[in-house]
């Protein structure tokens, strides 16, 4: 186990009245007043794209995909629930004045030097999907699992994996696992409900991506909510007996919104992973905070103080490793999605092969430049840590 403060930079707690709280709770995970439609998922095609088509010779390419339990609703999907899933690859461009953290929506005019854009679309079955995803050009054996947090509707996982995936830059193949989140800020108990209907999808998705063998590592990696889905698809993995479906998981949790004491519960069938379970935390986090309100008040996981010596004790019991990750910028100005910011840092090399470093029973030091602040992307990072052995 290794507690990391990652440049945490002293800051008053502020303490907030219940009714504030609450109003910041739902400021933060309901992000810009403005939301994209699901127009912004249509394929761009160059009769409909502005005059910025000749300057995008920068643009970046990405493709990834798309797995989803929601309901069709036309062209898009909502937040009603389905009893199957659905599968989809996207092709995008990403334009090279892209700003690191942000998202570029395409407007109803398209400039592809300026937006993210669709450039395809493409309905697949499970068997097509992971059999495109084996066979592109470059494929290292790794895929990069997002799934998203409260108040998040389909199209808005799209195009933050995009964010995350070009930031990152990572190797590791994109796909997105979007529950039925209600994406409305009056939504947060049927979204937790939505959670606990998702976790045998989401199983079975971990399964049938890890069934080949040229899948080495899944990184799994989880916001908010999102992260409380994961740890229950850990459970039932680990209850279910597929150490082979674990053996190939790397996770990370962000601001994870789950009640420290069922965390432990959760810890407690799940054990000890083949490689560190990793919570980005920050006790700054006022978004949880109005969380752990709305629930008894009881303390949310990614608010955990890592000075504190009962959380540096179960950590190292249950094999966890922390990071405060206080230090970075917050898009939402609440702390509650510094992840996004996490994921422009450029990777450093060579801290495992440093003296002193992790060991293959407790790996995953995150790298910390000069100033103590992460300088890796969670994927990047996760990559490191599920070295082949």
């Amino acid at each position: 186990m290794i507690v990391i403060r990652a440049g945490a930079v002293a800051l008053p707690r502020v303490r907030l009245c219940v009714p504030i709280l609450l109003f910041g709770l739902l400021a933060a995970l309901g992000g810009c007043a403005s939301r994209p439609s699901s127009a912004v998922l249509d394929p761009v095609s160059p009769a409909r794209a502005t005059s910025g088509e000749a300057a995008a010779a920068g643009n970046k390419a990405l493709t990834l995909y798309a797995v989803t339990n929601r309901e069709r609703d036309g062209d898009g999907f909502d937040g009603d629930r389905a009893r199957d899933l659905t599968y989809e690859r996207y092709r995008l461009t990403i334009p090279a004045s892209h700003t690191p953290a942000a998202i570029e929506y395409p407007t109803r005019k398209p400039d592809p030097a300026r937006a993210m854009t669709v450039r395809e679309r493409r309905a697949l079955d499970q068997r097509s999907m992971v059999a495109a995803i084996v066979s592109q050009p470059g494929f290292d054996g790794t895929i990069g699992l997002f799934v998203h947090g409260f108040n998040y509707r389909y199209q808005e996982g799209v195009f933050r994996l995009a964010q995350m995936a070009v930031d990152s830059r990572s190797k590791a193949t994109p796909v997105l696992f979007s529950w039925p989140s209600q994406g409305a800020l009056s939504g947060y108990l049927a979204d937790r409900d939505a959670v606990l209907f998702s976790r045998d999808d989401l199983v079975s998705l971990m399964a049938a991506l890890s069934e080949t063998r040229k899948v080495r590592q899944i990184l799994v990696f989880g916001h908010s909510m999102g992260g409380f889905l994961i740890m229950e698809a850990l459970r039932q993995l680990r209850l279910t007996d597929r150490g082979d479906v674990l053996d190939k998981l790397t996770v990370i949790l962000a601001a994870p919104d789950i009640d420290a004491d069922l965390f432990r519960r959760q810890m407690d069938v799940v054990g000890r992973l083949r490689s560190p379970l990793v919570l980005l935390v920050s006790p700054e986090d006022e978004a949880l905070a109005a969380s752990s309100l709305l629930s008894g008040a009881r303390p949310r996981v990614g608010r955990l103080d890592v000075e504190d010596p009962k959380v540096r004790e179960t950590a190292k019991a249950y094999g966890v490793l922390v990071v405060d990750i206080t230090s970075l910028n917050a898009p939402d100005g609440l702390g509650h999605d510094r992840y996004a910011s996490l994921a422009a840092l450029a990777p450093q090399v060579g801290v495992l092969g440093r003296p002193g470093a992790a060991t293959p029973t407790d790996v995953g030091a995150f790298i910390l430049d000069a100033a103590g602040q992460v300088v890796a992307s969670p994927f990047t990072v996760a990559g490191r840590i599920l070295a082949p052995r």
